[in-house]
């Protein structure tokens, strides 16, 4: 019996086959690749079962090979990761200007990952009732200008106020397999219950102490659409640790670096102070964001201080 699992709480799984859903267990440990993972399975997988004897449960026998998966560093254990989701047709990062407000850091760090299993993305900036004052019009200015031109659109909503949310969001989602990302409190629940009635995720004010989210999902969860395709809701991501890269990889993963590739004088240049390197060439000429190169020297010295 063949099924994709559309929720985990741990130990059991919500998994739908082609006539219904049913609670599932995993059949002993199960080893994949060399991976050390905290969850053997993640939301998006497919999975082959069998159902147990005299019960209205089943046992997961094997999981079937992922197309792509999104995947961090684990928060809890150290030298494990964790599968986010997985066979996704794009990845959805919601982004906020205040309470919480997201990092050009964290979202570099975001799409390199996804851009790692080459899964499109797609900017949500949420909250726009909030905005005020030209310092925030120019945070908004500034994620257009930076991200559009690499290929990753930008999407203006305000999921507690705006009537058209659906219309605006459904030319992007329907009939893909969607991951939705992103702080706490930067109101992916609130989005998801807009674009499915029905869906049910709570939702929580933002701490006013602190200025941060505060978790309401507490596991990933796969929700249909009506009109055909699926959104994944996982819970909010403090920091997001990317796994191990190695220095002269880093740059294939930031799409204005990677259109340079090969042109340098050394196979192997890290872009940092090599002569004869296109891409300090290209980002002394403009064509490179400065945010972004600085983006990419964080992550690349973050990864040397883990060798």
């Amino acid at each position: 019996m063949k099924g994709r699992v559309i929720k985990s709480t741990g130990s059991w799984y919500a998994v739908r086959t082609e006539d219904r859903i049913i609670s599932a267990r995993l059949k002993g440990k199960f080893k994949q690749e060399d991976l050390k993972l905290t969850n053997p399975i993640a939301v998006g997988d497919w999975v082959e079962m069998e159902k147990e004897s005299g019960q209205d449960t089943a046992v997961i026998q094997d999981i079937l090979p992922r197309d792509n998966y999104v995947i961090r560093k684990s928060t809890r254990k150290q030298h494990f990761s964790h599968i986010i989701a997985s066979n996704l047709d794009q990845a959805i990062l919601v982004i906020t200007m205040k309470k919480p407000r997201t990092s050009l850091g964290f979202i570099d760090r975001f799409l390199v990952s996804v851009e790692s299993y080459g899964i499109p993305a797609l900017l949500v900036v949420n909250k726009m009732d909030q905005l005020e004052g030209e310092d925030e019009a120019e945070w908004l200015r500034d994620i257009h200008e930076i991200y559009e031109p690499l290929g990753y659109p930008v999407l203006e909503v305000s999921a507690l106020k705006d009537q058209d949310i659906r219309d605006k969001f459904l030319p992007h989602i329907r009939g893909k397999s969607s991951l939705i990302s992103g702080h706490s409190g930067v109101g992916k629940s609130t989005l998801l219950n807009a674009l499915i009635p029905g869906a049910g995720q709570n939702t929580k004010e933002i701490s006013g102490y602190s200025a941060k989210g505060v978790h309401t999902t507490t596991f990933a969860e796969l929700f249909f659409l009506p009109e055909g395709g699926d959104l994944i809701d996982t819970p909010g991501i403090k920091e997001f640790g990317i796994l191990d890269v190695e220095e002269f990889e880093l740059s294939h993963y930031f799409p204005e670096m990677r259109q340079y590739l090969g042109q340098c004088k050394y196979n192997n240049c890290t872009h940092v102070n090599e002569p004869g390197c296109v891409v300090l060439q290209k980002l002394d000429e403009g064509y490179i964001h400065p945010y972004r190169y600085q983006s990419y020297l964080n992550i690349l010295h973050e990864e040397d201080s883990h060798r």
